[in-house]
């Protein structure tokens, strides 16, 4: 008889934590690479001739695939199907090549082959070194967003029925610390070699390669605790008929009426806050009357209560609950922001009250994602839980590749932020509407969002 495994893997705390840490920088390096441009805005019209409808065609084509392509449909029928392992090191791979074709369109050489130039010659209100920018964005995209599902699968597994809310906190303080990292970094790199757009983001894409080999080094320890789950009886080593994921599982996702509330204010949250980071600094720029390396640093400021907070959250919501509470106060707290962007701000222009209104920000940033992702497996079946993941994402991609697009052509049609930010603070008041409906179905029908993640023992 085969010797029973005393102790998993994931039931060290070094163990589970060290996994943590690894799956974390690939998403803090992803981050980086999906804000490198945003300080630079006003460079990029100068160096590159963009206007602000081609940076939001750029900023919109990172959800392209995902969205127009079902890609993220897709992605999570293979996260389901391959596993974590595959899934991860595909989606890092993804994201490499993706970066390496947007350097090399937005590099100075590149512009001037003749490739680019044909590039020029059809649709004109694009130039060349956009379209190749775009073109590695959306394959970037498709592998940053299957990255996410990818280690929230992986948190789920790792701390089942252990601290989760609070590991998926981490995890998003951790990325979230790419944001700030990046509004400095980026502006500095671009100084220190002559206003370049290309040093920046030539930086972020090796930075990249270092988060696929801590992803593969992530696979090893996966290994091992699949290995242990077998020894154990929880898991067989080819799966059941019963446990297999089926393509035909996906109608219990599209007939939950919980998880489309869930993915609904997703997008609507989500989408007043990510568009908003690719035009904050051009808007604190606009309205304080700064530089944009000034700008960067003064916007960099949105994550770190965010950071702070939310591993508390997590850790709130794993020994007191309250998940569906947090996700209301969050979405108040968003709309107060942005309607104060939009006519608060402008009227007493101090970078004081600015960072005021960021950090605050911050707060509803922590509040709702912490609330929101470790709800999600209460709701679904962990068969089809990256598939859920991956719906989740893939609606809230189309709100992501559509504001920027909207962004941007109420930039140039008003040539102001007024009314982007009234747009801003409009999804936060549906958000807050979806919020409240999420918290009385879950009354209704007793999902436990308001109960706390970590079992008690009983004696």
């Amino acid at each position: 008889m085969v010797e029973k495994v005393k102790k998993l893997l994931n039931d060290s705390a070094i163990a589970r934590w060290s996994a943590l840490v690894l799956v974390a920088l690939m998403m803090f390096f992803g981050y980086m690479f999906v804000d490198v441009m945003s300080p630079l805005k006003t460079l990029i019209e100068e160096k590159l001739n963009w206007n602000s409808g081609a940076f939001g065609t750029y900023a919109a084509s990172e959800y392209f695939l995902n969205v127009f392509c079902f890609f993220l449909i897709f992605a999570g029928m293979i996260l389901d199907k391959m596993g974590i392992r595959f899934t991860g090191v595909l989606s890092a791979s993804m994201m490499v090549i993706g970066a390496t074709i947007k350097f090399i369109g937005v590099s100075d050489w590149f512009q001037a082959t003749s490739f680019c130039i044909w590039l020029d010659s059809w649709w004109v209100a694009l130039p060349g070194s956009a379209k190749m920018a775009c073109l590695g964005f959306m394959i970037f995209g498709c592998g940053c967003e299957m990255a996410g599902t990818t280690v929230s699968k992986a948190i789920a597994k790792w701390f089942k029925g252990k601290e989760m809310a609070l590991a998926m906190g981490l995890e998003m303080a951790i990325a979230r610390l790419g944001v700030f990292a990046v509004m400095w970094l980026a502006p500095l790199i671009s100084n220190a070699f002559d206003k370049s757009v290309v040093a920046p983001v030539a930086f972020c894409t090796a930075l990249l390669l270092i988060g696929l080999i801590c992803f593969i080094v992530f696979t090893f320890m996966d290994r091992k605790l699949d290995k242990q789950l077998v020894a154990e009886g929880l898991m067989s080593e080819e799966k059941s008929s019963e446990d297999e994921f089926h393509i035909s599982d996906l109608k219990y996702i599209f007939k939950s009426k919980m998880f489309w509330i869930v993915a609904l204010l997703c997008v609507l949250y989500y989408s007043a806050i990510f568009p908003f980071q690719r035009y904050a600094p051009n808007f604190l720029e606009v309205t304080l009357n700064v530089d944009n390396e000034t700008a960067s640093r003064l916007f960099s400021c949105f994550p770190i209560l965010a950071m702070i907070l939310t591993p508390f959250l997590g850790a709130l919501l794993d020994f007191k609950g309250k998940g569906a509470s947090m996700l209301m106060i969050g979405a108040i707290i968003m709309i107060g922001c942005h309607l104060s962007f939009a006519f608060l701000l402008p009227l007493f222009p101090y970078k004081w009250l600015a960072v005021t209104l960021i950090v605050i920000l911050g707060v509803s940033f922590s509040l709702v994602p912490a609330a929101l992702w470790p709800s999600v497996p209460k709701i679904i079946d962990e068969k089809i839980l990256g598939s859920a993941y991956c719906v989740i994402f893939w609606v809230q991609n189309i709100g992501l590749c559509l504001v920027p697009l909207l962004i941007g052509l109420l930039l140039q049609s008003t040539g102001g932020y007024m009314v982007p930010m009234i747009v801003f603070s409009s999804f936060g008041v549906l958000a807050f509407f979806f919020s409240f409906l999420l918290k009385v179905e879950d009354k209704k029908k007793g999902y436990g969002l308001e109960l706390p993640n970590v079992k008690k023992k009983e004696n």
